[in-house]
């Protein structure tokens, strides 16, 4: 039997169907308007925001309901720079001979290479960690469900809402990113998922023209 309590669902509220529609359409195209970007501005970013951010990020939904991640904010400059030089050191061996031809040739339009300013540069990294498992107070192991997905979902409202409060971000997954470890102290439980650069785009920063497919060729109603 459940030892949880279960209280009635009391801030959901149904829009009329006409405010649906409008709804999900002004959310689609403030949110189509989001674009990675590499070229970031060193203007500082207000703390309360990535807070915030991060707020609406563990709302996520997860297996078991237990929250399987850890996020490690970075705006220290020392710890950038080392954060940096181990970035930099996984994605030269990438570059040089890890990566398969497809890879690069997939990743040539985009004009990626081994080289990643931007770790220093940006206000703030936001080192986001997969965790195996849980820890209670005695030290007892409490396994973890789902991980890659709860942790995938989580980031990806991170990213959204990042995009919300007037914020650029890229994300970064150098492979493999087991120095962000060591750098952050981070337990060998919690395994690096991804690296999110966060802050202002840098004055005359320019995308990669990209189109996404149109929602036939990616959605099947039946």
């Amino acid at each position: 039997m459940s030892t949880h309590q279960f209280l009635p669902l009391a801030n959901y509220k149904q829009y009329p169907e006409h405010i649906m529609r409008r709804r999900a359409k002004t959310f689609y195209e403030e949110i189509s308007g989001r674009r990675t970007v590499r070229d970031f501005s060193s203007q500082p970013i207000p703390l309360s925001v990535i807070e915030h951010c991060l707020r609406a990020a563990g709302t996520a939904p997860s297996g078991a309901n237990l929250q399987p991640w850890h996020f490690v904010v970075v705006t220290d400059s020392t710890m950038k720079a080392q954060i940096r030089e181990g970035a930099e050191e996984e994605e030269r061996t990438f570059y040089s001979g890890r990566a398969p031809r497809e890879w690069l040739d997939a990743l040539a339009p985009l004009g990626t290479n081994e080289h990643k300013p931007f770790l220093e540069t940006a206000p703030c990294l936001i080192a986001i960690f997969a965790e195996t498992h849980g820890l209670l107070p005695d030290g007892r192991k409490v396994k973890h469900y789902y991980v890659q997905e709860s942790v995938g979902i989580a980031t990806g409202l991170l990213i959204t809402a990042i995009h919300h409060a007037g914020l650029v971000s890229l994300t970064h997954t150098p492979s493999p990113m087991k120095f962000l470890n060591k750098i952050l102290k981070r337990p060998i439980h919690e395994r690096p998922f991804l690296l999110l650069v966060v802050g202002y785009p840098a004055e005359g920063t320019t995308v990669p023209t990209i189109t996404k497919k149109p929602l036939d060729d990616f959605v099947t109603f039946t």
